[in-house]
């Protein structure tokens, strides 16, 4: 019965989860000269809680599991993270209306649910120095790969790779680091590397 099969997407978060604990620090330190140094800290706080609601919980479908995750990262995170991905999850949520499965296009939807939703959210575009520089390339690069029949999660890495290192030549005009202006050069932007090491650990689960 469908009340038994494992979650995919419980072990997604899960896998998400694990590895953002794991670079907490790192992602601290990236935050800490144009930030609040506090970006791994409220990430895993997020992810955690995302964890603790859906491990062992009952599957139901993929829209209403993305629903669950919204609720609990925006109850476990205050600040402006908390409502971004907050959003993301539920415009996933709502792109996976109807789906019983969690197969490659759905995984598509779902990347741009994520990419739509934090945009949204932000009110921020590519180019501004934030997590949707690799947001939505990634689910850009999705959407090419899975449109000409090819392995989504490669496409998906490489863009997000790619999207995060080019945050160090940017300056930043969204969140607390645009008010350092042309000083935010030559830093990474933490938000768009724990975006990209989200979409490794989801390829990880998924790829």
């Amino acid at each position: 019965m469908q009340q038994n099969r494992p979650d995919p997407i419980a072990a997604l978060f899960a896998a998400v989860s694990e590895v953002v604990e794991a670079q907490k620090s790192y992602l601290c330190e990236l935050d800490g000269p144009i930030g609040d140094g506090d970006h791994g800290t409220t990430m895993a706080l997020g992810f955690r809680a995302v964890q603790r609601v859906l491990a062992g919980g009952p599957v139901t479908d993929p829209a209403e599991t993305f629903r669950r995750a919204a609720a609990a990262f925006l109850d476990a995170v205050g600040a402006s993270t908390g409502p971004l991905y907050a959003t993301g999850f539920r415009r996933a949520a709502q792109r996976l209306d109807g789906r019983e499965g969690f197969a490659t296009e759905e995984q598509v939807l779902m990347l741009e649910g994520v990419a739509a939703g934090i945009a949204e959210r932000g009110k921020a575009r590519r180019g501004d120095k934030t997590m949707l520089d690799v947001w939505l390339p990634a689910a850009e690069a999705a959407r090419g790969a899975l449109d000409v029949d090819r392995p989504i999660w490669p496409a998906v890495l490489e863009a997000a790779e790619r999207g995060a290192e080019a945050t160090g030549a940017m300056v930043a005009s969204r969140g607390r680091a645009a008010r350092l202006g042309e000083r935010s050069l030559g830093h990474l932007d933490p938000g768009a590397v724990s975006a990209a090491l989200i979409l490794k650990a989801m390829a990880g689960v998924l790829g």
